[in-house]
């Protein structure tokens, strides 16, 4: 088991979020399978609120990336935000440009479901929604780079051109939008250091474990 664990952690540590992708095409098979594992998340009363859509279609993504880029370039240049929060982007190297949305061959948007509908029609409460997509979405994640794919959680604010390009209900809230592809073979990442064991984990226990 702890060596199971070690290949784990290794796996998971050389993960990287890119930004530089080919347009090399996948096979719709991985992206299902993708999206089947990321449903095996544990949710709120099992409501499983979320909703994948997969969007290969060249017209769809130019008007995702035409949307995304005005509101990202009205973040980043039109004083949405604020000077401390692009300090904190300056690392990442990024900007309101975001190219990759029409160059990978996918892009996931994943939709939180607020509500849904029980046999009758009748409005049906769902629970935990953040947390329960939030989970699904890390494991869809986790899938993906476990089948050597890449991705970027990408959150362009406000979102509701994704409602309306991709003809989604009232009671669907987009939630994050994943370029999926491969990687660009002069691909670069920021040279980042994550947090160690001891800085994101407290311990209380009675020693009988150590």
């Amino acid at each position: 088991m702890e060596r199971r664990a070690d290949r784990i952690f290794e796996e998971f540590d050389s993960r990287r979020s890119v930004r530089f992708f080919t347009d090399e095409p996948v096979p719709r098979r991985l992206i299902e399978r993708a999206i089947e594992a990321a449903s095996t998340a544990p949710s709120g009363a099992h409501r499983q609120p979320w909703r994948f859509v997969a969007v290969s279609d060249p017209e769809i993504k130019a008007r995702i990336r035409e949307a995304a880029e005005a509101e990202e370039k009205h973040s980043y240049l039109g004083g949405r935000m604020p000077d401390e929060w692009l300090e904190a982007l300056k690392p990442l190297g990024t900007d309101w440009r975001k190219p990759f949305l029409t160059t990978v061959p996918w892009i996931v948007v994943v939709f939180a479901e607020l509500f849904g509908f029980d046999e009758q029609g009748a409005k049906r409460k769902n629970y935990y929604v953040k947390e329960s997509v939030g989970i699904a979405c890390g494991l869809f994640i986790a899938a993906l780079h476990g089948m050597g794919l890449a991705t970027l959680t990408h959150t362009p604010s406000p979102m509701r051109f994704l409602s309306e390009i991709l003809e989604r209900p009232p009671n669907e809230k987009p939630y994050i939008l994943f370029p999926v592809g491969y990687p660009a073979p002069d691909c670069e990442v920021p040279d980042l250091r994550r947090k160690s064991l001891a800085e994101v984990a407290l311990w209380r226990t009675d020693g009988a474990g150590d």
